[in-house]
């Protein structure tokens, strides 16, 4: 395998960067100013990145505008993080994916495979399946019957793809994420508990014998373009309608998505996040880690989960919530001020206790006479 390189002008040009060049060099890596030699390229992006340039021993490094040094090449960028991710993408390598169907691999002679598309050692691709051009479909990998994946495509190893799951193109699936389970939906004959808590505000407990029956899930998941989803991830096919995901949403590493939900274009949902069925959450809204969504609610556009938050009722457009149970962030900080303003008032009280007590006893010595 060839070592890739690049000289700073092809850099600077793929970055759209100004080059600042004090000597020559073959940029074969990128790193952190402290750990760079001489063909890396430093990645001083923040403060702390910056200093460092001074003991580094690269000699070209990528800063944000304003930022040139005389000892080293400097490629200087508006928005450094955006360049980064084009520069990274110059470096990447993805997973070997040889075309063509490994010898190991189970294909059903009625699936579909388009152009270009790799499907790797123990993957099993089921009946009725369809498959755009250019997919790589990784080892271990499971297709459900009549499952319609997209163009260009990457299904890291051990992705499991339910039955008619609806995948677009250029969707990325990491290692062991799951779509297309049953929805966790069941149905008891008499109101079980959790319904009489919601209905009456208590339990009445003595359902020791009660059935649970399982409500079988006939809806799909839909992932649109351009999606991404962690590892160990699970999205729940819908029950009758379809669960789907938004073009352009990434998702991290272990989340929960429940049946039925609607998750809009261009979100992010961070790891841990749990979302309950039939929730809709709109475009653009970011969930921070271990947040969680109650079932049922609905989530406007361009809001912001803060992280542990439990949302328990549905917010309007452009909200930022944090707690549990969730909150707006301005009523969130008003009872923040109100506590600590009351920490205060609590310690005056105990300070004056005694004049209080005095006063109440000479009152009640008064009354007696």
């Amino acid at each position: 395998m060839s070592k890739k390189a690049y000289t700073l002008e092809e850099i600077s040009q793929a970055v759209g960067g100004i080059l600042t060049k004090v000597s020559d060099v073959k940029v074969e890596k990128v790193g952190p100013p402290l750990i760079a030699d001489e063909t890396t390229l430093a990645l001083a992006l923040g403060e702390d990145e910056i200093e460092n340039l001074q003991k580094t021993k690269a000699k070209a490094a990528l800063t944000p505008l304003g930022v040139s040094l005389s000892n080293v090449s400097t490629i200087e960028v508006e928005r450094p993080r955006l360049a980064m991710m084009k520069l990274l993408h110059m470096f990447y390598e993805g997973p070997d994916s040889e075309i063509g169907i490994h010898p190991t691999a189970t294909v059903h002679n009625s699936a579909k495979l388009g152009k270009n598309v790799a499907v790797g050692p123990n993957a099993v691709i089921g009946r009725g399946v369809e498959i755009g051009d250019n997919t790589s479909v990784l080892a271990n990998v499971y297709i459900g019957k009549f499952a319609k994946i997209g163009s260009n495509c990457l299904f890291h190893p051990g992705v499991n793809i339910g039955d008619r799951v609806q995948i677009g193109n250029r969707v990325i699936i990491h290692h062991g994420a799951s779509l297309g389970a049953d929805g966790f939906s069941f149905v008891t004959e008499t109101p079980d508990n959790i319904e009489t808590a919601r209905n009456e505000g208590k339990v009445e407990g003595g359902k020791a014998g009660q059935k649970v029956f399982k409500i079988p899930s006939l809806g799909s998941v839909v992932i649109e373009d351009d999606v991404e989803i962690g590892a160990n991830t699970a999205i729940d096919r819908g029950t009758v309608e379809n669960t789907t995901i938004g073009a352009q949403t990434k998702i991290d590493d272990l989340v929960m998505i429940g049946h039925n939900c609607k998750v809009g274009k261009a979100c992010m949902i961070v790891s841990q996040v749990g979302i309950a069925g039939s929730c809709t959450i709109g475009d653009r809204v970011v969930i921070a880690g271990q947040a969680g969504l109650a079932d049922h609610i609905t989530i406007g556009d361009d809001c912001i989960i803060l992280a542990q938050a439990g949302v328990t009722k549905s917010f309007p457009a452009k909200s930022i919530l944090i707690g549990a149970p969730a909150v707006l962030r301005k009523e969130f900080l008003k009872r923040t001020k109100y506590l600590s303003e009351a920490e205060v008032m609590v310690q005056k009280y105990k300070k004056y206790q005694h004049l209080l007590e005095d006063y109440e006893k000479f009152l009640n010595e008064d009354a007696k006479i």
